[in-house]
């Protein structure tokens, strides 16, 4: 593993059982249950009014309503392999931001607007925050942490040029951050393997133990040292390599063994209004943006490539 366990024996978080909550909208209101483990009623989900309910026929909520997510550039070794060419990308980890209007839940569609030709996955485990954080160590950031989620870190790549020190309308947009379906306690975040799909087919694959550069008690150590993390607060822990760009009409998940899987629908809408008036800075097709919406095929598995070419309907060898 490339990180420093800084305690004895697993945190309380990743000690189990496992318990999984989600939040589903019934009848125009959000209810809160759990997945049922075991029993009669094993993959259903129990709400807190003690109604039982198949689990697949549901409508799923984010299960988070944070104040912040702050994401993590770049995590695994692989990935800044990749785009780095080294397996360290930076000495300390950076940072950007997504609004909590990126959030989309379960089964949501993954809106491109017919102006922008690069919409990219990133599959990746959230960090949600239970309690209010602030000035702790990387041993005490445990005890913070409410669970974890798998996660959709889309990007419209298209506005690298003009917002890459930002990253807002490149990751920032409506619907591109898929969460859930549910916050996960009690599974052994180190030894699950992260995995995301395009049409069913694999096309980035780590497990996160043996390709994590930072855990997440470093993070919450660094960021709370000068912001408070309030509950609900979202932190994404990053991709692996073989992150490409997606066409409306696919769908797009990641899978973290032991956690659960996240699906999304890319959905072609049409450009803003204000776009045709000349507002804003348009989106642009680079050399800057298809070095990152293409990345480096050269440093990824051959498997991902190939498996990106079926899903997109390509037959040739």
């Amino acid at each position: 593993m490339n990180f420093e366990f800084p305690f004895g024996e697993l945190p309380a978080v990743m000690q189990g059982p496992r318990v999984e909550r989600r939040r589903v909208l019934i009848g125009g209101s959000a209810f809160w249950g759990v997945m049922v483990e075991s029993g009669a009623h094993a993959g259903q989900l129990k709400l807190d009014d003690g109604r039982y309910l198949a689990a697949d026929s549901l409508t799923y909520l984010p299960p988070v309503a944070p104040s912040k997510i702050i994401a993590v550039h770049i995590s695994y070794s692989s990935r800044s392999l990749e785009t780095r060419n080294k397996a360290r990308p930076t000495e300390t980890p950076t940072y950007f931001t997504k609004p909590p209007t990126a959030l989309n839940g379960h089964h949501g569609q993954i809106l491109k607007p017919e102006d922008c030709k690069y919409l990219n996955y990133e599959g990746e485990y959230a960090v949600v925050i239970g309690k209010t954080c602030r000035n702790v160590t990387p041993d005490e950031a445990w005890d913070y942490i409410e669970g974890f989620c798998p996660a959709l870190d889309m990007g419209l790549q298209d506005f690298r040029d003009t917002d890459q020190g930002s990253m807002l309308r490149v990751k920032g947009a409506d619907t591109l951050l898929p969460i859930g379906p549910g916050i996960v306690r009690g599974v052994n975040l180190f030894e699950q393997t992260l995995r995301t799909y395009v049409n069913g087919l694999v096309v980035q694959e780590a497990h996160i133990g043996d390709e994590t550069i930072w855990g997440p008690h470093y993070v919450i150590a660094d960021l709370a040292r000068h912001i408070t993390l309030s509950p609900g607060d979202v932190i994404l822990m990053g991709t692996p390599c073989h992150s490409r760009s997606v066409d409306a009409g696919q769908v797009v998940e990641c899978e973290i063994t032991g956690i659960g899987r996240i699906s999304g629908t890319v959905t072609s809408i049409a450009a803003p209004r204000a776009s045709a008036l000349g507002v804003g800075h348009a989106p642009t097709d680079s050399p800057e943006v298809r070095r990152v919406a293409l990345g480096f095929d050269e440093r990824v598995p051959d498997l991902f490539k190939a498996n990106l070419r079926k899903a997109k309907g390509d037959t040739s060898p």
